[in-house]
């Protein structure tokens, strides 16, 4: 899904605004890129640091870059002996490791959502099975609210008051601080 609205932007659209405070497309590709490589080393069961996640300057090929780096996880969880191992995310906590389950799951939303910042940055359209969805606002309703734990320099920000509409993908961005209507 992803990688199907990032192969449509051109080197124009680089420079883009986004719905991710004050990031451009460039920015929030090279974090897209960062996060598939730290989800599918944690995959491997291996502890990295919280610098080993940090965004890099975009090849010049960043289309490409990108594909690559969305392989990798969905290379790296599709290992069945993922499911027995323990997932350090040092970005969220270094005390203790999560479940595959549980860091599946925080990469899938973080991607549902990133698919909608990227379509809004390109001005794309971006279709999303229903049942994904679904899944997609249920894991969204999931993420702590705790005032410390959202905002600037966080993954998410406060939630905004729920959308009108039963649309689960406008619910579920707004449950994660994301304006539905952005650029408006």
């Amino acid at each position: 899904m992803s990688n199907d609205v990032v192969q449509r932007a051109t080197a124009d659209d680089l420079s883009r605004p986004t719905p991710c405070a004050e990031w451009t497309f460039a920015d929030l590709l090279a974090h897209m890129i960062a996060q598939h490589r730290g989800f599918a080393a944690a995959a491997s069961g291996r502890r990295t640091d919280v610098a080993s996640w940090a965004p890099r300057p975009l090849s010049w090929q960043p289309f490409a870059e990108y594909a690559d780096a969305a392989r990798e996880v969905i290379e790296a969880y599709a290992d069945e002996a993922v499911a027995d191992r323990e997932i350090w995310l040092p970005e969220l906590t270094t005390a203790r490791a999560f479940s595959a389950r549980d860091a599946m799951s925080f990469h899938f939303i973080d991607y549902v959502v990133h698919s909608w910042d990227v379509a809004r940055a390109i001005d794309a359209s971006l279709t999303i099975d229903d049942d994904v969805l679904d899944a997609a606002l249920t894991v969204a309703l999931r993420v702590p609210t705790d005032p410390a734990r959202r905002g600037p320099g966080f993954a998410f920000g406060p939630a905004l008051p729920a959308a009108d509409t039963d649309a689960p993908l406008d619910r579920a961005l707004a449950a994660l601080g994301r304006a539905p209507t952005w650029p408006t």
